[in-house]
């Protein structure tokens, strides 16, 4: 949170979504925000114009976020609508996003604070206007198979049963290094693959961030995730990212994710 959570004694706190210039309140009127709190609505604060919403403090406290934190159904459902509102403001006016569970106790809390951050909020918006964010997932390419070589058998034991052959042994330790040595050289080929389409969409992009690559847990598949970026693109050139995509697609057998159009949220700053 913003200032530390709200005790659960207050009747409500103020939630504040984003922070724009110069918004339509008229394009808010049909988005809800969060369910259990009154309607959208603005709130200047200096030449700027703040999204918020008046929420019971009680659904906010440190106790009961940590508690949401952990139930990942519920965190969804409260990001989602944060996200919700935060798109609907973009769509009329450049905004800049502030992050989930950020309240203050009363409206002249919110207003001096934000004030007091005018500049770094000019700064965000003055940087993102007229761009949106693009993700792009790169997956490493799956290892050859190792073609089966059956070892060769020796004479029969007394109980009827074949002898390993003499090196039968260092054949299968052989084998076991070609096998690793062939997931490193493909392993290093995904890389060089990521940093290729890295490369392209940079030259499209206004601003790059690479993100921390996901694991398996997060990507639901055994393909290990090699790059992982979002670009600030924008808008006259946005159409030119799916046929990018496609052709690199093609040119390097990867597996390529691209998602978007999004609010810049990785490229505002610290705000």
């Amino acid at each position: 949170m913003t200032e530390s959570g709200p005790d659960a004694s207050d009747a409500a706190a103020l939630y504040v979504f984003a922070v724009c210039d110069s918004p339509d309140p008229a394009r808010l009127t049909d988005v809800p925000g969060f369910a259990v709190g009154a309607p959208l609505r603005t709130l200047p604060c200096g030449d700027l114009t703040a999204i918020v919403q008046t929420v019971p403090a009680a659904d906010f406290t440190d106790e009961a976020w940590q508690a949401r934190m952990s139930d990942r159904g519920e965190l969804e459902r409260y990001a989602r609508a944060h996200h919700h509102v935060v798109s609907a403001a973009a769509a009329t006016c450049p905004t800049v996003p502030l992050p989930l569970a950020t309240l203050y106790r009363g409206e002249a809390r919110a207003r001096q604070a934000l004030v007091a951050e005018n500049g770094r909020f000019r700064a965000a918006l003055e940087r993102t206007a007229g761009h949106s964010e693009w993700g792009v997932k790169v997956y490493a390419s799956a290892p050859p198979p190792e073609e089966p070589r059956p070892a060769p058998l020796g004479r029969v034991a007394p109980a009827g049963r074949p002898r390993p052959a003499p090196g039968a042994g260092l054949a299968y330790l052989e084998r076991k290094r070609g096998a690793n040595a062939r997931r490193e050289r493909c392993h290093e080929e995904s890389l060089r693959v990521a940093e290729t389409v890295d490369t392209a969409f940079r030259g499209v992009a206004a601003a790059v961030r690479r993100l921390r690559l996901h694991g398996p847990e997060l990507t639901g598949g055994a393909r290990p995730q090699v790059l992982n970026a979002t670009y600030l693109v924008a808008g006259h050139r946005a159409h030119e990212l799916d046929r990018l995509a496609g052709e690199l697609r093609d040119t390097t057998g990867a597996e390529i994710e691209l998602s978007g159009p999004w609010v810049p949220y990785s490229f505002i700053g610290e705000v």
